[in-house]
């Protein structure tokens, strides 16, 4: 139960790592004037929309188990919640 415990904020943690880690990379290559660095003042949106293309492909493969654990841990989550809603229900009538 702990490994799931916290396992949305673990997910979200590790997608921003990823994003900055991303980010990080697209600041070198720019840098490096390997990436093309924008017209004027586009640079660092340029940058960060870089980062999200890439940081996202790389979360849903890198990340599957986290995600998978996350799921789980909403889907108990719906589960307690219908059975309440139901129990409620059924003290009304």
């Amino acid at each position: 139960m702990s490994s799931q415990k916290y396992a949305s904020l673990r997910y979200t943690a590790l997608r921003f790592g990823l994003l900055i880690a991303s980010f990080a990379v697209v600041w070198v290559l720019c840098w490096a004037r390997v990436v093309p660095l924008g017209i004027g003042s586009s640079n660092i949106f340029w940058m960060v929309l870089l980062a999200l293309v890439i940081s996202a492909p790389l979360s849903w493969v890198l990340l599957r188990k986290q995600r998978d654990a996350m799921a789980e841990q909403v889907a108990e989550r719906v589960d307690r919640t219908k059975a309440r809603i139901t129990a409620n229900a059924g003290q009304e009538d």
